[in-house]
């Protein structure tokens, strides 16, 4: 098996990203996964063109996007994207789409084949707070998720894919009084055991239905 996880850059002001910064500290091998990194930009568009060239290079059988949700406490596996680009702040490259569809021909959402219930077990196991969310927000992140999904729909039906958001780490709260986080270390044990469950996954598949700041 293998599994391409992606990482935003940083954005917003912020000088890193947890996500990026995770995802380059995951194992080369997860339960028998081949992990293939890589790092994304927080744009529009741009996120989606790099993350569907390497799916056509890697071939990987499940995708899976990381990306930073200040504001949360635990690391929370997404249930659904929705087709709705509505920028709260700029992207990298000076972006700020205003309740825009994504793709006109796609679904109004689209829900992960990703078992995160059991995700969300297996990190818990590792002693780390973590939740299901249902919504990725409509920022970058939703937008990546989304994209994936599309890409299922329409032409890779054998592919599995998902979204975790992670909370800041430490570095990034000094400034920030009664925000909270999480050690990149903590973030880097809970995506791991999180990965290890889809790898070792028996459920069956969820199937794709039309009908989540980052």
């Amino acid at each position: 098996m293998k599994i391409l996880v992606t990482g935003f850059d940083p954005f917003d002001k912020e000088k890193i990203n947890p996500a990026l910064e995770a995802v380059q500290r995951l194992p080369e091998e997860i339960a028998g996964a081949k992990i293939i990194k890589l790092e994304i930009p927080t744009v529009f568009g741009q996120a989606g063109i790099v993350v569907g060239n390497a799916i056509e290079l890697n071939k990987p059988d499940v995708v899976v996007n990381i990306g930073q949700a200040g504001g949360r406490f635990a690391i929370t596996p997404e249930k659904v994207a929705i087709n709705l680009a509505d920028a709260r702040i700029a992207d990298n490259a000076g972006n700020q789409p205003l309740d825009e569809t994504i793709f006109t021909d796609g679904q109004t959402a689209y829900f992960t084949q990703l078992p995160i219930k059991a995700m969300v077990a297996a990190i818990n196991a590792k002693g780390l707070p973590a939740a299901v969310s249902y919504t990725a927000g409509s920022f970058v992140c939703n937008y990546i998720m989304y994209y994936v999904q599309y890409l299922i729909d329409k032409k890779y039906p054998n592919l599995k894919g998902g979204f975790i958001h992670v909370p800041f780490i430490f570095e990034q709260v000094v400034t920030k009084p009664q925000q909270p986080a999480m050690s990149i270390n903590d973030i880097v044990i809970g995506l791991t055991a999180a990965i290890a469950a889809i790898a070792t996954s028996g459920q069956e598949d969820i199937k794709i239905v039309g009908g989540t700041e980052h």
